[in-house]
């Protein structure tokens, strides 16, 4: 195909090819992400072939290509994705480690635009404009462009209260996902949500990171770090504290100070409105009985 839309996290994403451009074949875990809309927040126009970096193109951030192992990170390799910056524009220059013909590609984007521009080399052969690591990374600053939250963490809906779980790796995000899951509550994702404000309340949404992933959602009632323990007990913490230990989990680019002060900002907002507390934890079902013991005591 020469063109698609993507709906994920509620943003409508679209992929067009040039006329010297290849076929667009998104992978499976996108096929239920697909939508019908032509219009949306972004379309992504994909040409074949390499080009070089302007002149005077500024790297600002780099990121080696880490492995996760049984909860221990490896640096596999130094050469992964880094972007640049030119005036006004932006570039993210990536490999794609999980495809084995060694391509690469380069991202022009804006923060002030919604129109990008994306080069892939392979002399047109047909490819995934949102093969890893794009996807994550086009999520990511269509995030910061709207103001919203990108979060390591897992997230379910129980009786129509959504819980999110964030820790960092090994803290038990897929641990606490599982024992919901056990329990009947529907699983939003285990590792990787978008948090919007919809106007009337915060919303979560899965992306797509699994082959069986499809887009899930729900409104956000708590916010729960997470960590092992020996006994379950949950702390309440507010303001500054809130807003550190939520912020520390949240995927983020450091290279701009507006790109902090937007996420400082809107995490701020969020945890004055949605509840936030430590949560150390057994990790079998009783954590969910003392979880909604405190609900009901709560309300």
């Amino acid at each position: 195909m020469k063109s698609f839309n993507l709906n994920i996290a509620g943003y409508n994403i679209g992929f067009e090819s040039t006329d010297d451009g290849p076929d667009l074949i998104p992978s499976d875990r996108f096929l239920r992400n697909i939508s019908g809309k032509s219009q949306g927040d972004l379309l992504i126009k994909v040409h074949s072939g390499n080009i070089s970096l302007p002149e005077g193109s500024e790297k600002v951030f780099d990121a080696p290509y880490v492995e996760e192992i049984n909860n221990v990170r490896i640096k596999k390799s130094d050469d992964f994705w880094s972007v640049f910056k030119n005036q006004n524009d932006l570039f993210i220059r990536t490999s794609f480690p999980l495809s084995s013909d060694g391509r690469t590609g380069l991202l022009r984007f804006s923060l002030n635009t919604k129109e990008w521009d994306l080069w892939i080399d392979g002399s047109g052969k047909a490819t995934d404009p949102v093969e890893y690591p794009l996807d994550g990374l086009i999520l990511y600053y269509l995030t910061v462009i709207h103001g919203d939250i990108m979060i390591h963490a897992s997230g379910v809906n129980n009786a129509g209260h959504g819980y999110i779980f964030s820790g960092v790796s090994g803290k038990g995000k897929t641990t606490m996902a599982r024992l919901w899951d056990r329990a009947g509550a529907t699983i939003i994702h285990d590792d990787r949500l978008i948090l919007r404000d919809n106007g009337n309340g915060y919303m979560m949404y899965n992306t797509p990171v699994y082959q069986n992933d499809k887009p899930s959602e729900s409104q956000l009632t708590r916010i729960f770090i997470i960590e092992h323990g020996e006994k379950n007990e949950l702390i309440p913490v507010s303001g500054a504290s809130a807003v550190s230990l939520v912020i520390a989990n949240c995927i983020q680019h450091n290279w701009d100070p507006e790109i902090i002060t937007g996420l400082l900002g809107s995490v701020s907002a969020m945890c004055a409105e949605i509840p936030v507390a430590r949560l150390r934890f057994i990790p079998d079902v009783s954590v969910i009985e003392h979880i909604l013991e405190n609900e009901a005591r709560s309300e």
